[in-house]
């Protein structure tokens, strides 16, 4: 309920695995000490508020296995705590592009935007994520080249592009991913 913008020095939310329904409420912005949100594997639907992009004490961002739908808030680029580790917003129905500012989440270890309807291109900002070992692109719409940024990923470990539109070569920077 949008009451939970109330509970504003709570310091943990975990209300994952439950049959959760409904919107997240634009409240959700005011937990601004909040340092870990998982709202996974429930039944939200609607667009992620871009009052997510108030949390910028977040360390762990879980929306993943959820129904929601439209574009990821350029706000996501908010969250720019140095502890913000993992962004998780796979399995869902969101749609659009993958907005540039989430370049701004250079301490990002974990990103999944897998299993989603995104479209255009890969931004060329996606290569400022230097500490990320995981990206999850994979069945989407993504389309273009992958860009020759994504070679500034030297600790990505994973990197899951599969089932996309992507086209073109394979840029030589991808042999800077030695830890692949």
């Amino acid at each position: 309920p949008p009451e939970i913008g109330n509970l504003t020095a709570l310091k943990y939310l975990r209300l994952d695995n439950n049959q959760l329904s409904g919107a997240i409420p634009s409240e959700i912005g005011n937990l601004t000490a909040l340092p870990s949100l998982d709202l996974s594997d429930n039944q939200l639907s609607g667009a992620i508020p871009p009052e997510i992009g108030n949390l910028t004490a977040l360390e762990y961002l879980r929306l993943d296995n959820n129904q929601l739908s439209g574009a990821i808030p350029p706000e996501i680029g908010n969250l720019t705590a140095l502890q913000m580790q993992n962004l998780y917003l796979g399995n869902n129905q969101l749609s659009g592009v993958i907005p540039a500012e989430i370049g701004n989440l250079t301490a990002l270890r974990q990103l999944d935007l897998a299993s989603n309807q995104l479209s255009g291109a890969i931004p060329p900002e996606i290569g400022n994520l230097a500490a990320l070992t995981w990206l999850s692109l994979d069945n989407n719409q993504l389309s273009g080249a992958i860009p020759p940024e994504i070679g500034n990923l030297t600790a990505l470990r994973d990197l899951d592009l599969f089932n996309n539109q992507l086209s073109g070569a394979i840029p030589p920077e991808i042999g800077n991913l030695t830890a692949l």
